[in-house]
């Protein structure tokens, strides 16, 4: 067998080989790409999530309490801790780091000058000496502390513009810093002078955090004083600790964004926690970055495993095509190959023929796919092994369906057999079993998400054949009824085609068609479901259509905002965190866990939700409560509820609000509700407009709003005069002005969750899903039209020798092609309806919806969708028929011969 021939039968049937060639070409593509592709959006995921947070999450901080160290100096003990811990970190901890920072401080001391005295300024100041402060800032006035220690000169101190500004303090301030005393006496008294006045370079950078900040003046309580830092030279720091002051050292590791890895989180993690489980002694570990690693890791974890769903049905349909594409070209190959049986050859004789030819085009397509994926971004797997072996497969193909044409002899399509096989029943009931026995198991066991667990690739695979033996077995027996009935008709096109319809073999088509679309509907219906499971996020998080964030806002804030445009409704709202109930209206602790108290207007948080459009029933009791003699109803959380019950104060409770002690009682328990987070498990809700009358009534922290195109610029700035206003009204007179409001929105929230995180990996999944099921699912009915294309061809020929029309050929077309695409297509949809309710428990999709869980939802635009989707595949199959008819003259198909 020389490879000349070979070549010239790839170049005769060209056009099958070019089709073998594209599959195999489209599956070594996906294994080499699509993990690449992934791999990108996880990592552009992970820095987006990384860099919405303050750069200060990313810092391991060691610190030391207030030690005595007047052994000696600290400056150098410091720095040489300072290269050994990062020395003793876990390798990849260690890798990620790209900035870090030390410094020492003194305990803050009281501060006393004329400059101070003049604005009646109380002020705490901590001495801090940080290396390297001089590369991140700049002096606006005076100099740096001087860095050699001279007796008898006072400590020299620097401080940042804004900070000497509120302290009334310039360069050449004379100062003094010792512990209080009675009196306003100073002990132990240090003269300091203010020598130098800076800015930093950039106030976000990490050489300026560190509690107290040095940036920033810390605004006291009534009474209290402010606490300020300064800077001083590192020598300044040892002479002080040589005096016996207390110091705190502190060293700070920040972790780089790009310097972690998205596929290696839960490793990253792991290393973490072992940082925190041996912290060398005497030092305290302080992190948070696991916080936001572990929430992307659950969804990475979760987009993985619906990728696994998802790619193991494309990849079993690409497969299906390509046996679908081998037989098709051996079948009408079979007289070829029934020659050389009959010409002597042996009985693989076949087989070897097609071997060659299979080698001569697949592992060109496998190798220039395999390239054509190595040209998508992202950091590639090890997937060189699935794809070789993918290659062999599709090679083996060929000759495979050589042998199996051989084995079987040229069968009579124009029967139909009343009765199945025993082998064929046998094999139906043991993948109906298989298939069932799978989907329990997966209920009952779970998943560990992102690993491609080998039960969960094959329960959509086994599903779908088990749908698709179920819809062989139902289908005919309709359309031979139908087919009894156009009998009694006139005319012959219904007849033929219902006819013909129930006689065609396509089981295996059918099977692939049913996986394609049922691919494509799984992540269409999981889509809408996420993203209803987003909206109603959204609602529990803010139950209207804005929600303002401050301090507090001055009671008439309501009512000013019900005076700006578009704004509908508003109510006030009232949050307060670890409080303790209470037994009597004296304050005896009940015993019970800390509390989240939320006051909320019951009817105005009615209206709210209703102008907003939010689907949130308010509880009876909050809504219909009054003003009136007698306890609070109150809505408490589960756990609240029989805490109450064990201690006996289920009628009789009290809780604190803004300093006034309120009595209430359980008028029903529920898990949760809006504004609260998802996991708050304790928490007393009560009615704001039945509170009984008090010398002082509490006032909102918070303010719902409803309304139409609402600009948040505008609600901020009612916000920030609301919070002005109450200050004025002398409750905090004295302090500065409060921090500016936080304006949220529904839509912003839902917009949040459905950018942010991982969520690129997920929609690549779904459109990936949906648009590579609907193509291959088209694809495949080709194959099935094309299966029975020359059978067909036949029947048409002789049709027309007896005078059908063209239009009557059209008609009957229509007629035998219909069921077979509706049932394909139906049957489909069917499986992508079902597996969700089989799969959805356990792929932890939850972690894109902000903990709420995802419901598989009926919507109606699918329906519409399936429908519009099986109307283009018949007229899908109908092109193809027609397509194929044309390539052949009416004497041509005659002179083929029975075979088909």
């Amino acid at each position: 067998m020389s490879v000349g021939a070979a070549v010239r039968r790839v170049r005769a049937h060209g056009g099958q080989f070019l089709l073998l060639a594209v599959l195999t070409l489209v599956v070594t593509l996906l294994v080499s790409g699509v993990p690449r592709l992934v791999n990108r959006f996880a990592e552009e995921g992970l820095r987006a999530q990384l860099n919405s947070e303050l750069p200060l999450r990313r810092d391991l901080n060691y610190s030391t309490g207030e030690v005595d160290t007047a052994a000696g100096p600290v400056m150098p003990g410091a720095r040489e801790q300072f290269d050994s811990l990062v020395e003793e970190m876990p390798p990849r901890v260690r890798s990620a780091v790209t900035e870090r920072w030390y410094s020492v401080e003194t305990a803050p001391g009281r501060l006393v000058g004329p400059d101070l005295k003049a604005n009646n300024l109380l002020v705490d100041l901590g001495l801090r000496a940080m290396p390297g402060i001089q590369q991140e800032s700049t002096l606006v006035e005076g100099a740096w502390p001087n860095e050699t220690f001279v007796v008898g000169r006072p400590i020299e101190l620097a401080l940042d513009a804004d900070v000497a500004r509120r302290l009334n303090l310039h360069v050449g301030s004379q100062l003094s810093i010792g512990k209080p005393a009675a009196g306003g006496v100073l002990v132990d008294p240090a003269p300091i002078v203010v020598v130098g006045l800076f800015r930093p370079l950039d106030r976000a950078s990490g050489a300026w955090g560190g509690l107290p900040q040095v940036l920033q003046l810390a605004d006291p309580d009534d009474g209290e004083p402010y606490t300020a830092v300064g800077v001083v030279a590192p020598v300044i720091l040892d002479k002080r600790a040589a005096e016996g002051w207390p110091v705190r050292m502190q060293w700070r590791y920040r972790l780089g964004v790009d310097r972690i890895d998205a596929r290696q989180l839960d490793q990253t993690i792991e290393s973490l926690q072992q940082l925190q489980r041996h912290v060398p002694p005497g030092l305290t570990l302080t992190q948070a970055v696991d916080i936001p690693l572990r929430a992307f890791a659950a969804q990475v974890n979760s987009a993985r495993t619906l990728l696994a769903v998802v790619g193991a049905g494309v990849l079993a349909t690409l497969a299906g095509l390509i046996v679908l594409a081998a037989t098709l070209f051996t079948r009408r190959r079979r007289s070829e190959f029934a020659l050389i049986r009959a010409r002597g050859g042996a009985a693989t004789a076949s087989a070897r023929r097609s071997l060659a030819e299979s080698l001569l085009v697949v592992p060109v397509a496998a190798v220039l796919g395999w390239w054509l994926g190595t040209l998508f971004p992202g950091t590639p797997d090890p997937t060189a092994p699935y794809a070789t072996a993918a290659t062999v497969l599709v090679i083996l193909a060929l000759p495979l369906a050589t042998l199996a044409v051989q084995s079987v002899g040229v069968a009579r399509h124009d029967l139909i057999r009343v009765r199945p096989s025993t082998r064929r029943l046998t094999v139906e009931v043991f993948l109906l079993l298989l298939a069932g026995l799978a989907a329990v198991l997966l209920r009952r066991r779970g998943l560990t998400l992102g690993e491609v667990d080998p039960l969960l690739v094959s329960v959509p695979v086994l599903l779908a054949v088990a749908a698709a033996v179920l819809a062989l077995r139902a289908y005919p027996w309709p359309l031979l009824l139908v087919s009894r009935l156009a009998a009694r008709t006139r005319g012959s096109v219904t007849f033929l085609g219902t006819a013909r319809a129930g006689r065609s073999t396509v089981a295996a088509p059918l099977v692939v068609v049913v996986l394609a679309i049922g691919t494509a509907a799984f992540c269409a219906i999981v889509a809408a479901g996420v993203d209803a499971s987003r909206g109603r996020a959204a609602e529990h998080v803010i139950p209207a259509d804005a929600l303002i964030r401050g301090e507090r806002f001055a009671p008439d804030t309501v009512d000013a905002l019900t005076g700006l445009p578009g704004v509908q409704a508003a109510t006030p709202v009232l949050i307060e965190r670890d409080q303790r109930l209470a037994s009597d209206e004296l304050g005896t602790d009940a015993r019970i866990g800390q509390t989240m108290v939320l006051l909320v207007d019951g009817p105005g948080l009615a209206r709210v939700t209703t102008e907003s459009g939010v689907d949130v029933t308010v509880p009876d009791a909050l809504r219909r409560a009054q003003a009136g003699p007698g306890t609070l109803p109150a809505i408490v959380s589960p756990a609240v509820a029989a805490d109450l019950a064990r201690a006996g104060l289920r009628e009789s409770a009290f809780v604190a609000v803004q300093g006034q002690r309120y009595e209430f009682r359980v008028a029903g328990a529920q898990d949760g509700f809006p504004l609260l987070p998802a996991d708050t498990g304790r928490f007393v809700i009560l009615p704001w407009q039945a509170l009984p009358p008090r010398t002082t009534t509490p006032v909102p922290t918070s303010l719902l709003v409803a309304g139409d195109r609402l600009d948040a610029q505008v609600l901020q700035q009612a916000g920030d005069q609301g919070q002005l206003r109450f200050q004025q009204q002398g409750a905090v007179t004295g302090q500065a002005r409060p921090l500016g409001v936080t304006v949220d929105t529904r839509a912003g929230v839902r917009h949040q969750l459905a950018d942010g995180g991982a969520n690129g990996v997920l929609v690549f999944g779904f459109v990936g899903g949906a648009a590579g099921g609907t193509v291959l699912g088209l694809l495949a009915i080709a194959f099935t039209v094309l299966a029975g294309a020359r059978a067909r061809g036949q029947v048409l020929s002789r049709l027309r020798t007896l005078g059908l029309s063209r239009r009557q050929w059209r008609g009957l077309l229509v007629v035998e092609l219909t069921p077979l695409v509706g049932v394909s297509v139906l049957t489909g949809a069917l499986v992508g309806a079902v597996l969700p309710l089989v799969l959805n428990p356990v792929l932890g999709l939850s972690a894109f919806t902000g903990g709420v869980p995802v419901r598989v939802e009926f919507e109606p635009g699918l329906v519409v969708a399936v429908v519009a989707l099986g109307a283009i595949a018949l007229g899908f199959a109908i092109a193809v028929e027609a397509l194929n008819n044309r390539r052949l003259r009416l004497g041509e198909v005659l002179r083929l011969g029975e075979e088909s």
